[in-house]
């Protein structure tokens, strides 16, 4: 079982590769596949309170983690067929927001870039 982001990718791209579905792998579809699922994913939290969304019943969740393991296998796709590194990426995201949020100015806040003081 791949436990490494890019042992997932291998996966993916075997699996896909078996059922010569790579045609259908476009960005395009991957994308939209990918906000379908994220949906999915939003519509076992609408209604629930704060509290109730961290607390949910073993069924929830297991419904929950394999939407959450659905958006994570197309994001994956979308990644390998676009040539992009998800764990680069991310980091260079963060560097971005570090900068952009500087902790001693947004500490408890909520606000968006440039809405706090400076």
């Amino acid at each position: 079982m791949p436990d490494s982001l890019e042992a997932l990718r291998q996966r993916l791209d075997a699996f896909t590769r078996v059922r010569d579905w790579q045609r259908f792998h476009t960005p395009k579809n991957l994308s939209m596949a990918l906000i379908a699922e994220a949906a999915e994913l939003v519509e076992h939290f609408q209604w629930l309170t704060a509290e109730e969304s961290t607390a949910l019943a073993p069924e929830k969740l297991e419904e929950v983690r394999l939407e959450m393991a659905d958006i994570l296998i197309y994001l994956v796709r979308m990644a390998d067929r676009l040539g992009v590194d998800l764990v680069r990426a991310a980091n260079d995201k963060i560097d971005i927001n570090d900068r952009r949020y500087p902790a001693d100015k947004v500490r408890g806040s909520n606000r968006k870039a440039g809405e706090y003081r400076e």
